[in-house]
This record gives structure tokens, sequence and C-alpha cells, in this order.
């Protein structure tokens, strides 16, 4: 039987604002706040409610037969928390069914497995904690920001123990092999690889409104019985996708939800179902290693990172970002974390490309990509100045790392110490009323009989002097 699984991705780019060589030093703060709560609302209005509301009523439709999976990046799940908390509601509804998978991603959906493995781990497990927080399910399936993968990669995701991986079926890298079978890791051989089948996801994302497309226009029954076609060994399809391409690539007005709403019914027909990306994991056995020695993306007809790191300016932006990586871990200061995921996510280097692309690329507040080189510039300047005033410059990674290990030992001593103090308080306050109550109670003191009283001495008139007598 031939299995589909859908997954969408859900991510909201942190807009920039206009940071001048000047404002280095005195401004901290680099967000277009206007911005960043217009493009929430408005994708969350044209696109994420309308395709989750259509996806929530395909599930309770057709009960446990249509399954679909999500991966929200930690930077938009906080613009979602501000912005538009209708969205998470409605996720959380979703989950309670039991046809929902979320999947583990960078928090910062960033490029940091290019860049630093202990990073790329931290940002893995902030994700995924804050979905485990709530959605109450801790992820099994990782996917990287783009779907970016090598074999390096693959062996760390295995290390932070996941069961599988998303990534791209690109042709470079399968050549002769078919997207539609689940493959693993070639240095670590228990990850499990779902591969994006390339045509049938950008025939929805992509081109499903475009009149001059020579498969428009595209009919659920029609999609469905290219997948049927297939060979019959031929069994995992992958269809991996924006959110956004429901209702912002893909307009509303082209009935894109109607063609959603109807693969179900259509699968069901041709024997066709629907599972998630654990339940593939768990269910089916690889049927062989694929080796990527060089990064591939879902990104661009080249499938690889050029797109973020293809010219010097990227490059420079990228190294320069990079080199506080370590120093800020140790650090660990709560602020300074933050401005660290916003400035990580890939859009910032996407945004200084200078290569032609197929898909339209909106660039926002800058002119090009020098604009936006230098706009990235002079904010990386002033962060980066902030994480060195941290502590002295003088002071090394290693003894950064030693005096900081040395500071968090003494604050846990106090703190167990503290909780033992309290501890012993509790204690001492539960033993003293059973103390009170388990002493014998003593007698009472007999009462003193009253001493008798004195008889009182009869009273002697004193005798009268002849002095008084004659007065008399």
């Amino acid at each position: 039987m031939k299995t589909i699984c859908l997954y969408f991705e859900i991510h909201q780019i942190i807009h920039l604002k206009r940071y001048r060589f000047f404002d280095i030093g005195t401004d901290h703060y680099y967000y277009d706040d206007y911005e960043n709560e217009r493009s929430i609302t408005d994708i969350a209005e044209r696109s994420y409610m309308p395709a989750l509301n259509t996806l929530h009523d395909m599930i309770n439709e057709n009960g446990k037969f249509f399954k679909v999976a999500f991966s929200l990046s930690g930077t938009g799940i906080e613009q979602l928390e501000m912005h538009a908390p209708q969205v998470l509601e409605k996720l959380q509804k979703m989950n309670e069914t039991g046809c929902v998978e979320f999947l583990a991603e960078p928090y910062s959906h960033g490029l940091s497995s290019l860049a630093n493995e202990e990073t790329f781990a931290l940002d893995v497990k902030k994700q995924a904690k804050k979905i485990e927080e709530l959605f109450g399910k801790k992820p099994t399936v990782l996917r990287n920001s783009s779907l970016i993968y090598s074999d390096d990669i693959g062996a760390q995701a295995a290390a932070m123990g996941f069961k599988g991986m998303l990534t791209e079926g690109a042709k470079h890298v399968l050549g002769w092999k078919s997207p539609h079978y689940v493959y693993n890791c070639n240095i670590a051989p228990n990850l499990k690889l779902l591969l994006r089948d390339v045509e049938l996801s950008d025939d929805i994302s992509l081109r499903f409104n475009n009149s001059e497309w020579d498969g428009y226009p595209l009919f659920a029954d029609a999609y469905i019985d290219r997948i049927a076609s297939f060979p019959e060994e031929e069994k995992i399809i992958n269809i991996f996708m924006e959110l956004s391409a429901l209702g912002i690539a893909q307009p509303l007005s082209s009935n894109i939800l109607d063609f959603i709403k109807a693969l179900p019914a259509c699968a069901k027909e041709k024997g066709i179902n629907f599972m998630t990306p654990t339940e593939i994991c768990m269910s089916c056995k690889s049927v062989g290693q694929i080796d990527v020695p060089d990064t591939l993306s879902w990104v661009d007809e080249e499938r690889d990172v050029s797109c973020w790191l293809g010219n010097a300016m990227q490059r420079e932006a990228f190294n320069k970002l990079y080199s506080v990586a370590d120093r800020l871990r140790i650090a660990n200061d709560p602020r300074i974390n933050q401005d660290w995921d916003y400035l990580q996510a890939s859009n910032n280097f996407r945004f200084m490309t200078t290569k032609p692309s197929n898909v339209g690329l909106d660039r926002g507040i800058y002119s090009g990509p020098f604009d936006a080189f230098t706009n990235y510039m002079n904010i990386l300047g002033d962060f980066i100045n902030r994480v060195n005033a941290l502590y002295p410059l003088s002071i090394d990674n290693d003894e950064l790392e030693g005096l900081l290990t040395t500071i968090k030992n003494q604050g846990d001593e106090i703190e167990m110490k503290d909780r033992e103090i309290t501890r012993l308080k509790t204690r001492l306050e539960k033993l003293e009323p059973a103390e009170k109550k388990a002493a014998p109670k003593k007698k009472a003191a007999p009462k003193k009989k009253a001493a008798p009283k004195k008889a009182e001495a009869p009273k002697v008139e004193e005798p009268k002097t002849e002095e008084l007598k004659a007065a008399e």
C-alpha cells in the first residue's frame, strides 16, 4: 500500500530595522516591530488560519485515516505568541486528535548546522523543548532549516537521538534512485531519511495557480492518479512545503484549499493512506544508504546552500556571526541569547544573495544585496561588542568557561544547601506538634490549704488622762 507523508513548515521572518553605523554602541534594539506584527497578522489571516481550519476539518471528516505533520521554528512561535495566538490554539486543538505530529528543527531557523556542532545541538534542543511545552510531545524526527542535510549533519542528528530526518530528494544526490523509499544516513545507519518528492511538492506550492503551466488546472483526482501509477514497490511519497503556500504563494482564490481537502477521499479510493514521519520511520525498513558528502537543501534549482553562502558578503557575515558562537554559548546571557536567535535566521543571509532565482525574493527594506549586507553588519558590530563586553577580551574561551563553571557549581551548591535548609525546616515544623502531642500530661499540683486567719486582738480603750476628763 502506498503512503503519503504530508508535512508543512511554519516559520516567520524577524524583520530588522534600518540600523546605521552611528547607531552602534547607542542602540541595542534591532527589530522593526511594526513590520513584524503586520506581516505575521497578515499571513495568519490569509494563510495559516484558513489552511489549518481546512486541515482540521479533513481530520474530523476522515478520522484516523488522514494525518499531517508540522514543524515550527522557535522564532516563529514567539511571533505567533505575541501577535497571532489563535494559530497556536488551533494547532493545539489539532494535536488533541492524535493525527498530527510536530517535528524538531533549529529554534532560530538558522544555519548553525553548517558552522558549529554544539550550537546546532543547543538550537535544536531549545526548539524541541518548546514543542514539548506547547503540545506535550517530544519530537522524534528532525527537520533542519530548509531541509539542509549532509552526511555529517545526519550523524549529528543521530547523536541527538532522533529516529529520522527529512531532506530533499535532489536529483544530483539520488541519481537513478527514487525518492519514494525510506533510506538511511551512511554514517549513522539507524537514522532513517525521508526524501521530498520535488515535483509533486512544487506542483502544489509553486505551480498550482500558474495558468501557463502544462499541468494547469490541477485536480485532486488526477494528482492522486499520478501517485497511484508509480511502480508498486515505490510506497513512500513525501510531500513537503511551507504552510504559507496555501494562501500566500497560492492565493485562496485559486481554490487551493478545495484541492487539498479533496485529497483524502481520492487517496482512499486508490488504496493510498496517510502516515506521519515517525510512523513511517517505525514501520518501514531502509532500502539502503544515501551518500551526501556535500550539503543540500530544498532551495533554488541547485538544491544547495549557495543562496545563503554563495558570495563573499554572505560568507563574511556568516563567519563573523559564528566567530562568537562558543563565547556566547559559554556566557549564556538571556538578552543576548534572544538577539542571537534572531540574527542567526537564514533569511538574513538570503537577502544578501546575488544569484538569480526562479522564486521571487522580497528583500523588504533593502534596495539590494549590498544594502542588506551593510545593515546586517552594522547590527552585528553592535551585537559582537555587547558579547565581548560581558567579560574582558583578555580572558580566552577556556578560561572563561572555567570561571563560569566554577560560578555555576557554587550556585548549584548554594541552591542545594538552600533546599536542604528548607527541607529541615519543614521537617522540624512537622516534628514540633508531634512532640507536644506525645509528651505526658503533668499532674496538677495539690491546692495548698488556706492558712487559718489570725484572731484579731480585742480593742482596748486607752485610759483617759486627767486632762481629758477635765475637758469633758
